[in-house]
């Protein structure tokens, strides 16, 4: 994408006084779940409002609401002042409203054209799909929001996540969508493609398009909306301008309490090593690893992206095969050729996909939980639903989960939720040593606190932890030690003393300090 500067006329546009979108008195209920009640949310031409709250909070309901996937029990919707039905996604889309998620709802096999354009391509007189219109059309949309570089014929499986961004944006714009709900679109974006949809929101609201911004990092929230709603445990409980509210009171407002410190105070007792990870290598991903975690370890892995901390992890836990190297788990050499030795010997991995790699969508809370430690709920065979009950309860309780109940679809829970369940599961196995691989990606401060609380909890008690996390604040404000890792290979490891920001990120960029 372009980031040339838009001109000074484009970012001075006057949005006007009156919103386009209004919420009233929303209402939506689920059985034992009381979603949201009685919100409001007004959204401006022009302007772009940030949605704040902590998962659970009724954010996600919202957007279902908005784009027609839910409908309401009570309250009315009104675009340009006019009450509407927004009785389905179709509905929705022709009332200009689109989202662009987390991750892009498109489609791989079909063309950047295609994508743009489904349900609405242009048609010939004889009523087929006009293809050379559509391309045109298309690369005139792409290059209109400054994104020409897309070619129009790519797959859109051969584009990187960013790109896949600015194309479901182009179908926004093809439609002339007027409200333009995002939600988390940064959480899988490097630096650089985070300046550019910056850029792009700024082309949105130079359109006149109102944009939903939803987000739990602070920076960008300041960064880029105008004004915010908060809500708490499925209310509004807090609306206004940006620039007349302090971070301190948005927080307040999530939380229902001030967060004045958001890692836990600790006071470190390392032991003796507990892994060795000595030389190990992989064909394409890394090489040359080395290091040792200790006994009530926290131990950072810092890395922009395409480092290879994951895979590293990947390894240790036996999904992937190494090509040279050796594992020792307190001084005894293991060699994990799948997840189910890796967890046999006492190594357990929280990944980062956790809807896709760390839950099972479909199944109970309990049942999610219990899963990896059957042998514990069961007798003779025959599963034991009592004791998978007080095995879930013990340890979503420890991570303050909320949920209605224990037998609720783990698919109906926020991300944050999701995430308490799969350190529980792995918990349960009392396993010797937990990596957890981006712990709090996509989730709010309230549940980030409740983590790394219970982060704390655990190292204390003996039990060793790696975390591999994108974010400065979290390493610096955890890690007891911290590797940073660049093209594969570590940098550099350092002891977290007076260690800083710029230390780190100029090691994994490998930038020498001047």
């Amino acid at each position: 994408m372009d980031t040339t500067a838009l001109s000074p006329e484009a970012k001075n546009v006057r949005p006007s006084l009156a919103p386009r979108l209004t919420l009233a008195r929303i209402s939506k209920s689920f059985p034992g779940v009381r979603a949201l009640h009685d919100v409001r949310l007004s959204l401006y031409p022009g302007q772009v409002t940030a949605l704040i709250g902590e998962n659970g909070a009724g954010k996600s309901t919202l957007v279902k609401i908005l784009t027609g996937i839910y409908q309401p029990d009570a309250g009315e919707i009104s675009i340009d002042g006019k009450a509407v039905e927004l009785s389905s996604a179709h509905k929705a889309f022709e009332h200009g409203i689109t989202a662009i998620h987390q991750e892009t709802v498109l489609f791989d096999d079909l063309s950047v054209a295609e994508n743009i354009f489904l349900g609405h391509a242009p048609r010939t007189r004889f009523g087929t799909i006009d293809w050379k219109t559509m391309r045109a059309n298309a690369s005139e949309v792409l290059t209109t929001m400054r994104a020409g570089h897309i070619d129009a014929d790519a797959r859109l499986r051969d584009l990187g996540i960013a790109n896949k961004h600015l194309v479901a944006v182009a179908r926004a714009m093809s439609i002339d969508a007027q409200i333009v709900i995002m939600d988390e679109p940064t959480a899988a974006l490097s630096a650089k493609e985070i300046e550019e949809l910056f850029l792009l929101i700024e082309f949105l609201k130079s359109d006149g398009k109102a944009v939903l911004f939803i987000s739990h990092k602070f920076d960008e929230i300041y960064r880029i909306a105008d004004r915010y709603t908060v809500f708490r445990d499925g209310e509004m409980v807090g609306e206004g301008l940006l620039a007349d509210t302090g971070q301190s009171e948005i927080v307040q407002m999530m939380v229902g309490r001030a967060v004045d410190q958001i890692f836990p105070r600790r006071e470190a007792n390392i032991g003796a090593p507990v892994l060795s990870v000595s030389k190990l290598s992989h064909p394409t991903e890394f090489d040359d690893i080395s290091f040792d975690l200790h006994k009530g370890e926290i131990l950072g892995f810092y890395g922009l992206v395409g480092a290879g901390r994951s895979e590293v992890m990947q390894a240790i836990f036996g999904i992937t095969r190494t090509s040279a190297g050796q594992i020792a788990l307190e001084g005894k050499t293991i060699a994990p050729k799948s997840a189910a030795d890796a967890i046999d010997a006492g190594i357990v991995y929280v990944p980062e996909e956790r809807g896709k790699q760390g839950v099972v969508i479909g199944m109970p809370i309990f049942k999610n939980v219990s899963l990896p430690s059957l042998k514990r709920t069961s007798s003779s065979g025959v599963l034991r639903l009592k004791q998978e009950f007080d095995l879930a309860r013990a340890y979503t309780q420890r991570l303050d989960l909320r949920a209605a109940s224990l037998s609720q679809d783990v698919g109906t829970l926020s991300g944050g939720n999701q995430q308490k369940i799969v350190i529980a599961k792995w918990l349960a196995t009392a396993p010797k040593v937990i990596i957890l691989d981006e712990p709090t990606k996509g989730i709010d401060i309230g549940s980030k606190a409740a983590v790394h609380g219970f982060m704390a909890e655990l190292v204390a008690e003996g039990l060793s932890v790696i975390m591999v996390s994108s974010e400065l604040p979290e390493i610096l404000g955890m890690s007891d030690r911290v590797v940073v890792m660049r093209e594969g290979r570590i940098a550099d490891i350092f002891d977290n003393k007076g260690l800083d920001a710029v230390r780190l990120v100029e090691t994994a960029a490998g930038i020498v300090p001047a």
